[in-house]
């Protein structure tokens, strides 16, 4: 079954060029600002991609998730699967995703580091196969360009780590695109957008085994 991952559209879907495979998954920021009309219009190109099935998160800029829950499942077609703190079971793959990040000038989704986000990432499934989180863990496709340091979060390394995924898919750090492999997971940031929102980079193809 062929996984095609992408993140970080920001109203930009339109132009992408998707290959061919089984189960889309984006990770979240579909919207610039979270607003109706630009969810309305991404959830209605997803909804019409031919992919058998389409697994969606939001991100820190899609507002209308956090903001008008109820409105924004609603405007959900039948034919994506949205998860928020999570999970599905796609022909034996678990997956499970969550929209938090850790708290950047207060956008959606945001938690404070340390005790408040850790729960969060403690409810991810020991059993899961792949996890989606918006935000990626510290130290891995993390740094910005203005700061070198790591922005992911600690606490969501450690569960990482602890569960052992086949897969972590994330994006939210549009400089950090690409895909590392440590231990028995692959990391996975695919943002399709640089630091400047231009659309430079390629969905990323995963071939479960």
């Amino acid at each position: 079954m062929r996984f095609v991952f992408i993140s970080d559209t920001h109203c930009k879907h339109e132009d992408l060029q998707l290959p061919v495979g089984d189960v889309l998954v984006h990770a979240g920021d579909f919207t610039r600002r979270g607003r109706e009309h630009e969810a309305a219009d991404f959830l209605d190109w997803f909804a019409q991609q031919p992919f058998r099935y389409k697994v969606l998160i939001a991100g820190n800029h899609d507002f209308i998730a956090e903001q008008a829950p109820k409105q924004f499942r609603a405007m959900l077609p039948d034919s994506i699967t949205y998860l928020e703190n999570s999970g599905v079971e796609i022909e034996g793959i678990r997956l499970w995703g969550s929209p938090i990040t850790p708290w950047f000038f207060n956008w959606a989704f945001n938690r404070h580091r340390g005790a408040p986000i850790r729960p969060y990432w403690q409810a991810i499934p020991a059993s899961t196969d792949i996890v989606i989180t918006h935000g990626p863990p510290y130290g891995i496709l993390d740094e910005v360009v203005r700061d070198p340091r790591p922005v992911g979060c600690r606490d969501l390394l450690h569960r990482i780590r602890e569960i052992k995924p086949r897969v972590h898919l994330f994006g939210h750090i549009h400089e950090g695109y690409g895909c590392h492999e440590e231990a028995d997971t692959l990391f996975i940031n695919a943002s399709v957008l640089d630091v400047r929102y231009a659309l430079v980079n390629a969905p990323v193809v995963w071939d479960a085994a």
